[in-house]
């Protein structure tokens, strides 16, 4: 089967503006020094702009304002926006505002998207993902302990969660918990819209983490309580126990964004390795002339080419076949992918030595949070067991104590298969 990347020019051209228009609008807001109400104000036109560029919220349907783009366009423009913190809010798909938005969009009742999808669109309300929770694996979602018990025309929701992205700034939650706990392991789950000012939802901190103490502007991982929070039954998203597949709709696209922004951040580490190895001397000549340097150059050229082309390809067996079809590759590409970004930024940091370790530059922001993409969305760990067994699914045990190369089983099985030959080749000579 041929493999197609390719885009049409018209589609080019507007990745070529988004290249132009991250450099020129949206890199200067990384070193604007002003309160969220001003740096508001300053992105409101650019997302106007987006907007009439018809690039805004792109992985939604034309109907919800989107333009309903398949997996690789949409890993094409994650790769230009995702070298700035700040692209995905200016283009209107930044987490997990865009997960959530996917998940109102194909599970959410007319009432609820009306309610929460439209204002989440337009930039009204924000939202918050609450599944992880400090007291079960994380890498093991069947393990989850919040639960809801439906009371009448209420769920009542009790539980403990953690790392809820935006929790702390979200008008709403979409939370993953215990509604069958009887069912089966994959079937036990379900997500329930909660508004974060029902009462008996305490949220009681940021999580301090190794990207720092203090996210700008109380963007983050916030620790939730649920005690005995209601909500009305029609919050419920989708069918009771659909969680755990709602989930993987929502988190395998995700991780092709997820990893064609990694590319971006790569990318931009990279240009300022290459550009460092041509600007510093040392020892008698520019860095670029020294092999060690030049080693660096070329691994993380050759690592960057191959994640992308993987999660390129990735991209397009979902749009081809569907993100059941793509789960071996999704796999792949979240662990190599995290490890090509904190290497390439490793890198950049070494050729640059004490600049490249200070804040002076935007390297050590970067190789804080390229730590965390070993953990969420599913551990590298995980992601490896999953591609070794779907691997080992294609293979059987060879029959007998050897080998299938054995070499003198081979030859034996040869001398047998062409003995007619051989005989008839020394009665001739």
């Amino acid at each position: 089967m041929s493999w197609d990347f390719s885009t049409e020019p018209e589609f080019e051209k507007k990745l070529e503006w988004m290249r132009r228009f991250m450099h020129e609008e949206v890199y200067p807001l990384e070193v604007l020094d002003v309160d969220e109400r001003a740096f508001m104000r300053a992105i409101k036109p650019l997302q106007e702009e987006v907007k009439r560029q018809r690039l805004w919220a792109t992985h939604l349907p034309p109907q919800l304002g989107g333009q309903g783009y398949g997996q690789v366009k949409l890993g094409l423009m994650h790769e230009i926006e995702g070298a700035s913190v700040w692209g995905p809010i200016v283009f209107g798909n930044q987490a997990p505002d865009s997960g959530n938005s996917e998940i109102l969009a194909h599970f959410g009742t007319e009432e609820q998207k009306r309610r929460w999808l439209h204002p989440l669109l337009e930039g009204k309300i924000r939202s918050g993902f609450s599944m992880t929770e400090p007291n079960t694996a994380g890498s093991d979602p069947t393990l989850l302990s919040s639960t809801a018990e439906l009371q009448g025309n209420e769920w009542v929701i009790n539980g403990h969660k953690w790392f809820t992205s935006n929790g702390m700034i979200a008008d709403f939650l979409i939370a993953m918990v215990v509604t069958e706990p009887k069912a089966d392991a994959y079937e036990r789950a379900s997500m329930i819209i909660v508004p974060t000012d029902t009462p008996g939802l305490k949220r009681v901190r940021n999580v301090p983490t190794l990207a720092g103490e203090h996210e700008t502007f109380g963007y983050g991982h916030a620790e939730i309580l649920y005690e005995n929070v209601r909500v009305p039954s029609e919050n419920l998203l989708g069918e009771r126990g659909q969680g755990f597949l709602i989930a993987q709709m929502r988190l395998g696209p995700g991780r092709i964004h997820h990893c064609m922004r990694w590319l971006g951040q790569a990318r931009r580490a990279f240009d300022m390795l290459c550009e460092r190895a041509l600007q510093r001397e040392a020892f008698g000549k520019k860095l670029a002339g020294h092999e060690t340097v030049q080693n660096w150059i070329a691994d993380s050229a050759a690592e960057m080419q191959a994640a992308r082309l993987m999660t390129l390809h990735a991209a397009w067996v979902i749009d081809t076949q569907g993100a059941s079809a793509a789960r071996k590759e999704i796999s792949l590409i979240k662990f190599f992918g995290a490890k090509v970004l904190h290497d390439v930024i490793d890198r950049a940091i070494q050729i640059h030595g004490s600049l490249g370790y200070s804040a002076d530059l935007p390297l050590e922001e970067m190789y804080r949070h390229a730590r965390a993409a070993r953990i969420y969305d599913g551990p590298d760990e995980v992601h490896r067991v999953a591609v070794a067994r779907q691997v080992l699914s294609g293979y059987r045990p060879p029959d007998g104590m050897w080998p299938r190369e054995h070499v003198p089983t081979r030859r034996e099985a040869s001398r047998r298969k062409f003995a007619a030959l051989l005989e008839a080749a020394t009665t001739d000579a």
